[in-house]
């Protein structure tokens, strides 16, 4: 067997009709910085390092649709948040963008729908 190379993970990219827009909303929800900065593509980082969230524009972008129902397009991923008080994190959300869906399968987890439209949990 081949010695396995190294591999270092280093972000989830979501795609998004505006990557701009996108990083702007992440970009206030988790407080991170730019990393790297184009029109098309926007690399946020955690302060301390890590790996972090990146978006892409794609101008076949498809917004999913959650509960995803027979035939919608469903959600490929989606990013778990954790939080200290999850009131104030699902409100400030809604300040930075987002909505909260309607459909809720958890009493103490929330999902969030960014302003692409990609679902994301917050838990405590």
């Amino acid at each position: 067997m081949t010695e396995r190379p190294r591999f270092t993970f280093s972000c989830t990219v979501l795609d998004s009709p505006d990557a701009q827009e996108l990083a702007a909303f992440y970009e206030r929800l988790l407080g991170w910085s730019r990393h790297d900065d184009e029109p098309h593509w926007v690399e946020l980082r955690p302060p301390g390092g890590g790996a972090g969230l990146a978006f892409q524009a794609e101008s076949a972008y498809v917004r999913p649709v959650w509960p995803a129902g027979p035939g919608d397009p469903q959600m490929m991923l989606h990013l778990d948040i954790q939080v200290d008080d999850l009131e104030a994190a699902s409100a400030y959300a809604v300040t930075c963008g987002a909505t909260v869906a309607d459909f809720q399968p958890q009493d103490d987890v929330r999902v969030i729908l960014d302003p692409a439209g990609h679902p994301f949990c917050l838990f405590l």
